[in-house]
């Protein structure tokens, strides 16, 4: 009865501590560490099975990891075609009801090295195994148990637990266990899930699908800190967008809203140019990008390019866009929102002049208005339009 309680204790602790993890990262780790403790084990690992490139792609590494096992690998993935037995599950489902049993490995590769005569062997056939085999040798292990994890009905990936060489191996009620662990951990993995998109959507405009002025307030406050801690480049650009009201009113709001959706692909992808950007709709026709290290002339010209690429979207007036950057002469920048007032005031300013380059807070540079500007194109759409009062 003592090893009962154990094991349901070890299942509540499993829970409790996926539950308490606040990232995707933080939720595998849980996982790993408490299937690996609740089975006895040394070394767990939790991987994912992606049906596109058709690989088993590791997401954490926990415990006595061997040389060259990363605990969050960015590439340590295997192709599916390694694994005969996962063809088995990929596209199996089972929505109504029960689930794939958890099998055990061992470094010998034979069955009566199991507790039972092998009991805790699945019958795959010689060949299945050769592959894991082959692993645990050459990572000193002595055993593994795998458990396939099932993700609303259908086959999500694997928790793998191993002990070392010299210890008893699993045996068949080790597996069974494994599997009610697999099926804590996949109600751990779905909360997880749930939980980021909760928080994606509170980061995110539902319209445009960039961030939203939530997330730039929060990345912004990250990023002054740095820059009064260590020195880094905060560039901040403001944008309007010019004419929504009028596409609104005289085309409607769904055209207007197709405006706002082609200009935020236009913000993304020119901020794509600089890397690590945030590209951001503030809300109504206001977006704007922050950037944390790049040079503030190579903003300069992102913002130069996302005017120039404004003003050739089919609706719409272009863009007015103001920029503030800690790599001018704005004076100390000691809190997020100087450098938005700083940001928003050129905006401003671009807006009043019309101009069809940003304004950027300390520069005296000469405003281009778009009266003096000349057309790109004999049908430049600015030119077609004229200027007006």
């Amino acid at each position: 009865m003592g090893g009962d309680d154990a094991r349901l204790r070890a299942v509540v602790a499993l829970a409790q501590a996926m539950a308490a993890a606040h990232t995707p990262r933080g939720s595998w780790r849980a996982a790993a560490l408490g299937a690996c403790e609740a089975l006895g084990g040394s070394f767990a690992a939790l991987s994912v099975w992606e049906r596109g490139p058709g690989e088993l792609r590791v997401l954490v590494n926990a415990g006595e990891r061997a040389e060259g096992e990363e605990e969050f690998p960015e590439a340590e993935a295997y192709p599916v075609h390694q694994f005969p037995e996962i063809t088995e599950f990929l596209h199996e489902r089972w929505a109504g009801g029960g689930e794939p049993d958890a099998w055990v490995e061992t470094a010998d590769g034979s069955a009566d090295a199991a507790p039972g005569g092998g009991a805790g062997l699945r019958e795959y056939g010689s060949g299945y195994g050769r592959e894991r085999v082959a692993a645990l040798r050459r990572r000193g292990r002595g055993c593994c148990v795998v458990a396939p994890i099932v993700l609303h009905g259908r086959a999500w990936g694997e928790l793998y637990v191993a002990r070392p060489v010299g210890v008893p191996v699993f045996g068949r009620a080790d597996a069974d266990f494994a599997t009610v662990l697999a099926a804590v951990v996949a109600a751990g993995i779905s909360q997880t899930e749930r939980l980021e998109e909760v928080r994606k959507l509170a980061f995110t405009d539902p319209l445009t699908g960039l961030a939203n002025r939530r997330a730039v307030d929060v990345r912004l406050d990250e990023a002054v800190e740095r820059h009064r801690a260590g020195g880094a480049v905060v560039s901040l650009v403001v944008c309007d967008l010019n004419g929504l009201k009028q596409v609104n009113d005289t085309h409607g709001h769904a055209v207007g809203d197709r405006l706002l959706e082609r200009f935020g692909s236009v913000l993304s992808r020119c901020g794509a140019m600089l890397p690590g950007a945030l590209a951001a709709r503030l809300g109504g026709d206001e977006f704007c990008l922050l950037a944390v290290g790049p040079e503030v002339d190579d903003v300069v010209r992102v913002a130069t390019e996302l005017c120039e690429r404004a003003a050739e979207l089919e609706l719409g007036d272009g863009v007015a866009c103001g920029i503030a950057s800690t790599g001018d002469p704005i004076g100390p920048v000691v809190s997020a929102r100087r450098l938005f007032r700083l940001a928003d005031a050129a905006q401003y300013r671009a807006k009043a002049a019309r101009s069809v380059k940003p304004v950027v807070a300390g520069r005296d540079d000469e405003v281009i208005r778009l009266a003096d500007a000349p057309p790109r194109s004999p049908h430049d759409r600015r030119h077609l339009r004229g200027s007006r009062p």
